[in-house]
């Protein structure tokens, strides 16, 4: 079993939440929160002095309905909408999905069994972990949307699915942001992923003089070990 270093009073924690705080489920809408996350997430922020953020591919109305009455500092849809300590919002201008895309991309869903599309306000997303066998073809719908680098997106490789988003999307931007502002300016980072997308967040933090932290490497691949680590943390 990996053994994570303890949360330490200095940090300022970077967490994704799927896959990471969450069990991943079939359907983006199937998640379970379990009951203590939220207060755990609020205890563990107060002691290290707010300096908590959430940092998913989710629409950030979804971040904070999963973990109501928990509310944090956010970077929502891969760091395009960025939530800041007061509660303010930083967002990115990006272009918006074109309806052609959205149209194609749920005609190939009902045809084909297993496959799911996952709106948000800046991206879509073919999900195909109920057809796991159809992974080339969940790629191949995805990437071969028309016009999508004049368009300004590219498509990125997740957990069993291919999300569509804005090129100038990144984890990066949520980490730099919220480490110029207190309560985080001036902690050591530390990001806590699952996937590829959290690659570009690790390495902010680590760029920052922090570091990341790797749910399959660190934690056993348990998002379960994670939830009980940040409790831990929380004491």
């Amino acid at each position: 079993m990996a053994h994570p270093p303890e949360i330490q009073p200095d940090w300022a924690l970077f967490l994704d939440l799927d896959g990471t705080l969450l069990d991943l489920a079939a359907k983006p809408d199937l998640v379970s929160v379990p009951a203590g996350l939220p207060g755990a997430l609020d205890a563990l922020s107060r002691r290290l002095g707010g300096a908590v953020a959430v940092v998913s591919g989710r629409a950030l109305g979804v971040i904070d309905h999963l973990l109501t009455p928990y509310c944090a500092p956010a970077g929502a849809e891969h760091g395009t909408v960025v939530r800041l300590p007061d509660g303010t919002l930083d967002e990115t201008r990006t272009p918006m999905v074109p309806r052609l895309w959205l149209h194609q991309l749920e005609v190939a869903a009902e045809r084909t069994p297993g496959f799911v599309i996952e709106r948000k306000p800046h991206s879509v997303v073919v999900h195909y972990r109920l057809a796991p066998e159809r992974g080339d073809e969940a790629r191949a719908l995805a990437c071969g949307l028309p016009g999508l680098e004049q368009e300004g997106f590219v498509v990125l490789c997740a957990h069993m699915a291919y999300e569509v988003m804005p090129s100038a999307a990144s984890k990066r931007r949520p980490v730099a942001l919220l480490m110029e502002t207190p309560p985080f300016a001036g902690r050591v980072p530390v990001f806590v992923g699952d996937d590829v997308t959290d690659e570009d967040g690790i390495a902010m933090a680590r760029g920052l003089g922090g570091f990341g932290l790797r749910v399959r490497d660190d934690f056993g691949g348990s998002p379960a070990e994670v939830r009980a680590w940040v409790t831990r943390g929380a004491a």
